[in-house]
């Protein structure tokens, strides 16, 4: 048996001391409340999330260039990486994959087929990078700490929109091609940072107990949970319960495409995911997103400084609320309640929207075209108490391990899905119909809240795998610390291991 180590250096333990430490954790288990400045192995750990963090600025830096770009005279003319190779190695092929494309995108000889291509390439990287980045932030926090920090991975996408919009205002007065090169080369320094960063970030337990490696999931779960004790109940509790939990749904076989539709729990979790990300891309956020510089020429703002100038105010609005409302106040109001709050206030905000847009078609008073910018900060105020935020942690949450990078990647696809309304149906929308367009909107938002207060599901408490029973019932595949079975087992190896 190998003694316990300090917390800085690499934990070493045998499955003897995982199977017998779990002996002594009593049956109802409950989560220790930890504040996780005053915690050794959490301060780590955290330490490296934002690292994981950067992931999500890669999306939002390519939403904010293109409405930035716009703006500018030169201009004008998943988961089996995932899956198969870790969390880790997901990130960083899709990082790989992003250089690829920004490198085909800036050369020299760049023509509009190489930058179309490019561009492919920059959005399958993103993929593949935010399939597995929001589950190794999920699977690697601490229970008490889930919901903040997974919540906060998507909020990121602002300080990516943020960078972008600012390196435009940078470039608006360059008149050769170097206004749109530099914020387009600039979109590989922050994948930059994070390939460098992801060697340093410890790998998913619940990956390495699934690949049978669970002497280095415990060593993970004792160094950053449990602070170098390799006799803490929670490290025990949770190596336990994900290998029973494991267990369960190997003997179930639901590690296949086929279980996503295989159960009537599996089924409402596709369900869910496809709703946040239809909603997630088209609540009305989309029309800002790729084409505020349409929007603003529709009020009478058509100067680039000041299109550039509110791009980068909204950024930076949208960003702080993001973080201080989804983030802070996940796990006080819970997931559904900030659901629905958000999208009651971007129906009325996105109604007054509507309205003013139609006082200033018909009259060019200045006033209501002010209006329209102010009722643009509101809506994204709103909407920072669930989107982006929750767009991917709540997806992540419902997922069981087995199909949850495969549900992930489903939700990724759903979400482009959902992104082609925007690129190819919005432009042709605001030319043709103008403010008139926005009503559709307006119902997609009224059947939102529809479906948020019928059918989201709240996960607020339990732990990881525990959420399963609130989708799966008395047919839920998770190991409990309560269950008589379980406590046996690891009892009985500890008695033959004495």
């Amino acid at each position: 048996m190998s003694s316990s180590k300090n917390i800085g250096q690499q934990t070493d333990v045998s499955i003897e001391h995982v199977e017998i430490a779990f002996s002594h954790v009593y049956p109802g288990y409950e989560i220790p409340k930890i504040t996780w400045w005053k915690h050794r192995g959490l301060r780590r750990l955290y330490a490296m999330m934002p690292l994981l963090f950067l992931g999500s600025t890669i999306n939002g830096y390519d939403g904010s260039l293109l409405n930035g770009l716009q703006t500018m005279a030169p201009w004008q003319t998943s988961s089996y990486a995932a899956d198969l190779l870790g969390r880790k190695i997901g990130v960083a092929v899709g990082l790989v994959v992003i250089f690829i494309g920004t490198i085909i995108q800036v050369v020299p000889s760049v023509n509009k087929g190489m930058f179309i291509a490019g561009r492919f390439l920059v959005g399958l990287g993103s993929n593949i990078s935010q399939g597995s980045a929001p589950l190794l932030i999920t699977e690697l926090a601490h229970p008490q700490h889930r919901g903040p920090l997974t919540t906060m991975y998507n909020t990121l996408w602002y300080v990516g929109s943020i960078v972008a919009a600012w390196t435009v205002f940078g470039t608006i007065k360059y008149t050769s091609a170097a206004s749109w090169r530099i914020p387009v080369g600039m979109q590989a320094a922050m994948p930059a940072i994070q390939f460098v960063g992801i060697w340093f970030v410890p790998e998913s337990p619940r990956w390495l107990c699934a690949k049978n490696r669970v002497n280095e999931a415990f060593n993970i779960l004792v160094q950053y949970h449990g602070n170098g004790d390799q006799a803490d109940q929670l490290c025990a509790f949770e190596i336990c319960e994900i290998q029973e939990t494991l267990r369960l749904e190997e003997e179930n076989s639901q590690n296949s495409w086929q279980a996503l539709i295989k159960t009537p729990g599996n089924r409402k979790r596709l369900l869910l995911i496809a709703l946040v990300s239809f909603f997630s891309q088209c609540s009305g956020n989309g029309l800002v997103s790729y084409y505020l510089h349409s929007i603003l020429n529709s009020v009478g703002i058509e100067s680039s400084h000041d299109q550039a100038i509110i791009n980068g105010g909204l950024q930076i609005w949208s960003f702080l609320v993001a973080i201080g409302f989804s983030s802070f106040l996940v796990d006080v109001l819970g997931r559904r309640m900030l659901f629905m709050i958000a999208a009651i206030g971007m129906l009325i905000s996105f109604s007054i929207w509507t309205g003013c847009s139609a006082v200033y078609a018909k009259t060019s008073d200045t006033g209501a075209g002010s209006a329209v910018i102010a009722m643009i900060f509101l809506f994204y105020g709103v909407a920072g108490f669930a989107w982006p935020g929750l767009t991917v942690a709540y997806c992540a949450e419902i997922l069981p391990f087995s199909i949850r990078a495969k549900g992930m990647a489903v939700g990724f696809a759903f979400t482009s899905a959902a992104s082609v309304f925007n690129q190819y149906v919005n432009p042709v929308g605001l030319e043709k119909l103008q403010w008139r367009f926005y009503f559709v909107y307006i119902g997609i938002l009224v059947v939102e809240c529809l479906c948020i207060w019928l059918l989201f599901v709240e996960t607020k408490g339990p732990t990881l795998e525990e959420i399963a029973a609130l989708f799966d019932g008395e047919d839920e595949n998770v190991g409990r610390s309560e269950e008589p079975e379980l406590h046996q087992r690891a009892t009985s190896i500890e008695k033959a291991n004495a």
